[in-house]
């Protein structure tokens, strides 16, 4: 069995078991340097950056090459370091680019593997994400974690996608199926601007979902047996207008990925 294991040194400790994280401690502020790039503070090594600029349907891209180090990419406007806080911060405004299969921009990490490939698993093994964050503005929902479909098919759903709304409410959307149909779980509630935590796991044909240590498992069903997967994070907004000043900023103060 091969174990891949990425730590950020914002995570201050992870205890795994056969489920995925059991346990987790607050990450502190003070290990996040406010004065280097994201990728000083997290291993970007491993993720790609899909931005809300570039041409309509291809939006830009910024590889894990470019992301990761102290001397790592940032964007003043939608992907960079908060000079207080240290935290990796993402916004995606109303108005941007988007991909050919969506009506919402994004700044968003999708993941790579360490030589610089598209990340594509099966949904044999343990494959878990682990985030620490807090939304401080959202207009009216933002997706800030997604297991999205690989290879295997012709469909470009999500198995699934965590969101988060203004008043707070935390959902889970399960896809139905590839050809679509998503169900909504709530599945907990963290004031706008407050930290929390998620661990997104996924086993064989199970998912583990961990809100603040609050624990809720969902089927996944056969019929997406035949995909690969692959995880993102970040500000996925999830409305549209012609505004680039409403939209949704998110600040991650722990990102891990886990693989075994």
């Amino acid at each position: 069995m091969r174990k891949r294991t990425l730590l950020t040194i914002a995570l201050s400790a992870v205890v795994v078991t056969g489920l995925g994280v059991a346990g987790i401690t607050n990450a502190s502020a003070a290990t996040l340097d406010p004065a280097l790039p994201p990728g000083g503070n997290f291993d970007l090594s491993v993720w790609q950056l899909q931005l809300p600029t570039g041409s309509p349907g291809k939006p830009d891209t910024i590889q894990p090459s470019q992301l990761k180090g102290a001397s790592g990419y940032s964007n003043p406007a939608y992907f960079w370091t908060d000079k207080n806080d240290g935290s990796m911060t993402f916004w995606a405004p109303e108005k941007g680019v988007t991909t050919p299969n969506s009506n919402y921009a994004r700044s968003e990490l999708r993941e790579m593997n360490t030589n610089g490939s598209a990340a594509d698993w099966t949904l044999a093994g343990n494959h878990t994400l682990t985030a620490q964050l807090r939304i401080p503005s959202v207009t009216k929902n933002v997706c800030v974690g997604q297991v999205h479909l690989g290879s295997g098919g012709s469909s470009t759903k999500p198995l699934l996608e965590l969101y988060y709304r203004p008043n707070g409410d935390i959902f889970l959307g399960t896809e139905n199926s590839p050809d679509g149909g998503q169900t909504l779980h709530q599945v907990g509630n963290v004031a706008l601007g407050v930290k929390w935590t998620y661990v997104i796991n996924v086993t064989g044909n199970t998912i583990n979902l961990t809100i603040n240590g609050t624990k809720t498992s969902y089927s996944i069903p056969s019929s997406f047996n035949a995909y690969k997967q692959y995880f993102k994070a970040g500000s996925y907004n999830q409305s549209s207008s012609d505004s680039t000043s409403n939209g949704a900023k998110v600040k991650f103060y722990s990102l891990t990925v886990k693989h075994s």
